[in-house]
């Protein structure tokens, strides 16, 4: 196809590679030049703290595409330019500045996001520029899995089965980059435009961060390529070990999916291959990519979840509020809980950044049926602390566990944090990991330390709550909400 436009601009965001790259394709597709860029947004960046394991994951990233681009443009004029500033102000005037008559993007259907770009296509418009955008970061997106009624599922299991109907090879396939690489252009070298000084990635200093500790995940496309050859090598076991917070069984790949620094259209691919092949794993792990494109679609039809249950009648919920519920909810922040796998799993994402999917359940049933805390507490926790935070999925996992969402464990589902614990770290080797103050007790004992014959470890506390007692709690709490809804607005209960 012969190109349309002299110059355009790529706004590179939650997708930092450039293979498979939607936005990249159809720019390099359609203009003879087209420059590349990354924002370290303020409006994003300023209201996290100054150490934050994202930024540098993301700083990261850059630097590695940026060397990429160079290498896919031919030479060292080539490259990312690098912008800080707010995306309102910032993209507009570089787009005026390099005379580009479209920014390619991809899309963000993140609420803040989407009143970001409303703004910044007003301002592009007031320089001669369009903005356009395109699915990049999840398989099926928006209105293109609907029931046979054109309206959005509410329900995992038919949705799923509706995603796999759809599904065929086209929907995988890579945008091809490479063979239009030729129109990628050199960044110009006017000064204060993106010469020497602007050319180069600022370091975390200068964007006002410090480095924290070293992260426990390789960033970048190298360091998502790393663990994908790495997972792959173990896949066909997924379905057995994923459950088991010691065995090395998750993909570990949360935080390359969020950052786009791996194409979903890959993944997806190489677990519908291994699946059709026979390999139950691949197929458990696809059906968790699918999770993910169920709740972006979710907040897309109904992005009243931010901030509010998906069924509107458990906003009526009373919690455990006031002083009580803050100290319930500082020692759960903690791990300070007096329930060993729930301490383990809380202790393991504030020091790395990461926790197992199993404790995320785990640790969020806790908080919102065992201490009667409002689930939009442990969420925000949640989303400062864990370098994959993604606000689409982080809400429906809470919104799950809460029994308040489209597809919820049914609030009568209580997960006792003792049995979780003796099922799936039996031998207490992940509670070692985390709690070393528990780790003498025996293989038994561990789970329920206040059980064991003697005094409790020096320095672990007693359980903040019983758990049957909490359970009993939970049940009035909720069922008080029941019984003042119809029958009728109840969904069966699937999952």
């Amino acid at each position: 196809m012969n190109t349309t436009l002299d110059s355009a601009l790529v706004w590179m965001r939650r997708d930092l590679r450039c293979v498979d790259h939607a936005a990249l394709y159809h720019a390099l597709r359609q203009a003879r030049r087209v420059w590349c860029v990354f924002l370290f947004d303020t409006d994003l960046l300023d209201p996290l703290p100054r150490q934050d394991r994202r930024v540098a994951f993301i700083h990261d990233a850059v630097v590695q595409l940026d060397a990429a681009l160079r290498e896919l443009g031919g030479s060292a004029q080539h490259g990312l330019i690098a912008l800080h500033g707010s995306a309102i102000d910032a993209l507009p005037r570089l787009a005026a500045q390099l005379g580009v008559q479209a920014v390619f993007a991809n899309h963000d259907d993140e609420p803040q996001a989407l009143a970001r770009d409303a703004q910044v296509r007003g301002r592009l418009s007031e320089v001669g520029a369009a903005l356009y955008t395109s699915k990049d970061h999840v398989v099926f997106e928006r209105n293109e899995v609907l029931t046979g009624n054109d309206t959005p599922y509410g329900v995992f299991t038919p949705y799923k089965n509706a995603w796999l109907k759809k599904l065929e090879p086209f929907y995988l396939q890579a945008y091809p980059i490479t063979a239009r690489a030729h129109h990628l252009a050199p960044i110009p070298p006017e000064p204060g435009l993106h010469g020497p000084a602007k050319r180069r990635i600022p370091t975390l200093d200068e964007l006002g961060f410090t480095a924290p500790v070293p992260l426990k995940i390789a960033s970048g496309e190298r360091g998502g390529q790393a663990l994908l050859d790495d997972f792959l090598a173990r896949i066909d076991l997924y379905d057995e070990a994923r459950d088991f917070p010691a065995r090395k069984g998750p993909s570990y790949l949360g935080a390359h999916l969020r950052f786009g620094t791996l194409s979903i259209r890959h993944l997806a691919q190489l677990a519908w291959e291994r699946a059709q092949a026979g390999s139950k794993g691949a197929e458990v792990w696809l059906s968790e990519l699918i999770w993910r494109d169920f709740y972006h679609q979710v907040l897309h039809h109904h992005p009243h979840v931010i901030g509010h249950a998906y069924r509107r009648e458990f906003d009526a919920l009373k919690w455990v509020g006031g002083a009580k519920g803050k100290a319930l909810f500082t020692a759960w922040c903690e791990g300070r809980t007096g329930y060993p796998l729930v301490d383990a799993g809380m202790r393991q994402l504030v020091q790395t950044g990461y926790m197992h999917n199993r404790l995320r359940m785990v640790t969020a049933s806790f908080l919102i049926k065992d201490l009667g805390v409002d689930w939009r507490w442990g969420e925000a926790f949640f989303a400062e602390h864990l370098l994959d935070f993604d606000l689409a999925a982080n809400n429906g996992g809470w919104q799950w566990s809460a029994s308040t969402g489209c597809d919820a464990s049914p609030w009568f589902r209580i997960f006792n944090p003792v049995t979780q614990s003796r099922k799936f770290d039996p031998e207490g080797r992940f509670i070692r990991r985390y709690v070393p103050e528990l780790a003498a007790l025996s293989d038994r004992d561990i789970h329920a330390p206040w059980l064991a014959p003697g005094p409790l470890p020096a320095g672990y506390p007693p359980p903040l709550v019983q758990h049957d007692e909490a359970r009993a709690q939970t049940l009035a709490r909720y069922g008080a909400v029941a019984q003042a809804t119809p029958a009728s607005v109840w969904p069966r209960q699937k999952r």
